[in-house]
């Protein structure tokens, strides 16, 4: 499985970004697609994964405030976030789930700042 991931960039408070994040290969083998993130000095963590059946969970920092979804047509995902704040800022990163592996695409940053 490999991964691509588009969308990142800088933007102020209370602004929005959708981040979009393309597989191809094994894709028929993926169980959960979904988003981490990397703050500076912090590890990374889960922000939103949709599984195969459509449902999804969501980090409590960005509940309400971002929304994933399927990229039908890239056989990947999105990640609508909405109501930025500068916490949000850090390197995003798709990631698939396939049985007990882990893909991860390329990083891509998402700064927000005024």
């Amino acid at each position: 499985v490999q991964l691509q991931a588009f969308g990142g960039g800088l933007v102020q408070p209370g602004g929005f970004l959708r981040l979009s994040c393309a597989a191809s290969g094994s894709i028929s083998s993926i169980n959960v697609m979904g988003w981490f993130r990397q703050a500076p000095g912090k590890q990374r963590e889960e922000v939103a994964e949709i599984a195969r059946d459509g449902s999804t969970n969501y980090a409590d920092s960005v509940k309400g405030r971002f929304t994933i979804s399927r990229d039908k047509a890239k056989n990947g995902v999105y990640l609508q976030m909405n109501s930025l704040k500068p916490e949000d800022t850090a390197v995003y990163y798709c990631n698939a789930k396939v049985s007990r592996l882990n893909y991860w695409g390329q990083g891509t940053l998402v700064t927000v700042s005024s």
